[in-house]
């Protein structure tokens, strides 16, 4: 009896054991982050497709702070979705209460490996599964744009998430399923531009965390990328955006740049709902990132 309650006792311990290991955060070394002189004006460029704003600013009566060239990213935005209420955190670079303390080391684990500083995960409402995509230059390049903008005290209140999902370091097994680092579309090599509207798309865009579906466990469905999703923040759906899709789908290169610099379709619709927000972001962007963004979406797979 004693001999069979000691192996129950062995296995029990190595199940846990494996357990904490394989839900363990997991930081990049630090040879993974390349010797790269960033670049504040390229991290512009970056910060303007990724909406960074969008979430991240100050909040003006209840919403993020509009029209500033140097916005101040205090956060405090509250996201509503099936998982809980995610707040949305202070990046700005003061020290402390921000991210101004952070070394490249802590940006790149964040954004890339959802890892904070201290080696806690992050939710994946922020969407690193999409940030793993990115060049890692171009990672840096934003860290070297958000250290430019001024500082804001003050830090953001704790997410409220449900059980399970407010289990934190559960989401190591998440990760281990979704967070992933190659692209989600092939795309032909000599297909230069496409090449670059990926990198936006699929990277810093991070289009498909609102465009294409998600599974019970709240990852996206990698088959559907791109094809449409219920809109997680309020009723109605998200469009499909891919060359199947009754939006886009006869959409031209120019159509698809007047519609992210005006914000009109080509039958002179407007963008509405979240949408606005992302098409003003847009619209800070060179044409030659805008045209790059529709060669992509015409060279993926057409989806109903």
């Amino acid at each position: 009896m004693g001999r069979a309650l000691g192996g129950v006792a062995l296995l029990l311990a190595a199940v846990a054991a494996a357990g904490w290991w394989l839900t363990a955060p997991s930081k990049n070394l630090p040879s993974a982050i390349p010797d790269h002189a960033a670049d504040a004006d390229a991290g512009q460029r970056i910060f303007h497709a990724g909406g960074c704003a969008s979430c991240h600013a100050s909040l003006v009566d209840g919403k993020p702070e509009k029209g500033s060239d140097r916005p101040g990213l205090g956060g405090g935005l509250e996201l509503e979705t099936p998982w809980g209420t995610f707040r949305v955190p202070n990046i700005s670079p003061h020290r402390g209460d921000g991210i101004g303390d952070w070394s490249t080391e802590d940006f790149v684990d964040a954004m890339q490996r959802g890892v904070s500083p201290d080696g806690q995960h992050y939710y994946p409402s922020f969407p690193y599964t999409s940030y793993a995509r990115m060049p890692v230059g171009d990672v840096l390049d934003l860290k070297a744009y958000l250290d430019t903008l001024p500082p804001v005290a003050g830090r953001v209140a704790d997410s409220e998430i449900a059980f399970p999902w407010n289990v934190r370091r559960g989401i190591g097994m998440w990760k281990r399923r979704y967070l992933r680092a190659d692209p989600v579309i092939p795309v032909d090599a000599t297909n230069l531009q496409a090449l670059r509207g990926r990198r936006l798309v699929e990277g810093a865009g991070h289009c498909g965390e609102c465009h294409s579906p998600r599974d019970r466990f709240g990852g996206i469905i990698r088959s559907r990328w791109l094809a449409g999703a219920p809109d997680l923040e309020g009723d109605g759906r998200v469009p499909n955006i891919t060359p199947g899709g009754e939006t886009v789908g006869g959409w031209s290169t120019n159509d698809f740049v007047y519609y992210f610099e005006s914000g009109f379709t080509p039958d002179f619709d407007t963008v509405g709902g979240s949408m606005v927000a992302v098409q003003e972001n847009l619209a800070k962007l060179p044409r030659e990132d805008l045209e790059a963004i529709a060669a992509y979406l015409k060279a993926i797979p057409g989806l109903d």
